[in-house]
């Protein structure tokens, strides 16, 4: 069986720095709140080339904690609008509805599946207050197309870069393309961690306080709070071994990109979609895809799914159900957005890891091109 994603396989290639690292934080005694989670924010921030990276517990967690500090430094109010990819993963809305702002969703570019610039002015209403890009399945989102947009508009922008840890637009990195970024180390991430874990990375001081504060009871200093805050702290362990890991992190999506190539040149099924936007001549400096999905599209997909599990290859759907037909939102189930719809009625993710080797890529390949509809 070809795995969709081998996450031993992945972690063991690291396994003596991770033994070690979880045994320095064993032999330390401090198990939150240390030197790991500081190390680890100083080195996450320069990675990415922002002033300051705060650990959190979860990604949901620190696209949350974003709108929360903006709420709390007046940037935002409750009932404000935050226009949103349609699209996305269902977390990037929960983090919205969870702070009492109203997600609008905004329909994605179908050749990158990410926020259609050309969109965002019809959705503009006088409540509309920030826009929270996504860059979905690790292609960077056009952020500097947005920035201009945010501001002409007069908004905010934020982006959920979950599936896109070093991705790059013009030589930026994502984690320092807007006012604040949110991250997820989930461990079937590009840089994930051994459980749950997330970071909030940004230039402005004053949000990065209140996230800080937020994030540890809404508490600066030990039994004085000064929000209404929550517990969401990466601990010292996830910490340690997300060090370990980072430097490996440009190779590894290398490596991905590579087998994204791979994948776009050889598989010419007539009925299987390709990343359009995102060939090999397309993957350049200007805007590099970290590839944490490899999404095509078909309509037939269960047949399609079926014959690769067959062959013995594994996939997944990335999403089965869009945000807004979902019972978690039912006041939008009369909604029709085509375009996100087509997507999650036709994407399927092939296999694609740092540790997928060149023998397996190309079984992915042959099973796909001998598929019957």
């Amino acid at each position: 069986m070809i795995k969709f994603l081998d996450l031993q396989a992945i972690n063991n290639a690291h396994g003596a720095q991770i033994q070690a690292a979880m045994e320095r934080v064993l032999r330390s005694g401090w198990y939150l709140l240390g030197q790991e989670v500081r190390a680890f924010e100083e080195q996450y921030a320069r990675y990415c080339g922002a002033a300051h990276c705060v650990a959190v517990a979860n990604g949901l967690d620190a696209l949350s904690l974003i709108l929360r500090a903006s709420v709390e430094t007046g940037r935002l109010h409750e009932g404000d609008e935050v226009l949103v990819p349609a699209n996305t993963y269902i977390a990037t809305i929960l983090a919205i509805t969870q702070n009492r702002l109203v997600p609008v969703l905004v329909e994605p570019d179908m050749a990158t599946y990410n926020l259609d610039p050309l969109q965002i002015p019809r959705a503009i209403t006088s409540r509309t207050r920030a826009i929270m890009a996504v860059h979905l399945y690790g292609l960077a989102a056009p952020m500097d197309v947005l920035s201009d947009v945010a501001k002409k508009y007069g908004l905010l922008l934020f982006d959920d870069a979950a599936q896109a840890h070093g991705a790059t637009l013009n030589g930026v990195r994502t984690g320092a393309m807007s006012l604040a970024t949110g991250f997820s180390f989930y461990p079937g991430k590009n840089l994930g961690a051994l459980g749950d874990a997330g970071a909030v990375t940004t230039d402005d001081p004053e949000l990065a306080r209140a996230v800080r504060t937020l994030a540890n009871y809404g508490s600066s200093k030990k039994y004085i709070n000064q929000y209404q805050g929550v517990n969401s702290r990466m601990d010292e362990l996830h910490a340690a071994v997300l060090q370990e890991k980072l430097p490996y992190l440009d190779a590894e999506n290398q490596r991905r990109r590579e087998i994204a190539a791979l994948y776009c040149q050889h598989i010419r099924h007539p009925e299987v979609n390709l990343p359009s936007m995102d060939k090999p001549e397309h993957i350049t400096q200007d805007r590099s895809h970290v590839w944490h999905i490899f999404a095509v599209r078909t309509p037939h997909r269960t047949s399609l799914q079926e014959h690769l599990n067959t062959c013995g290859i594994q996939t997944l759907i990335h999403y089965p159900v869009p945000p807004h037909k979902q019972e978690a939102y039912k006041a939008w189930n009369h909604l029709h957005l085509p375009v996100t719809e087509a997507i999650h009625q036709q994407e399927l993710s092939l296999p694609l890891s740092p540790v997928l080797t060149q023998e397996e890529a190309f079984k992915v390949v042959e099973a796909v091109n001998l598929w019957k509809p």
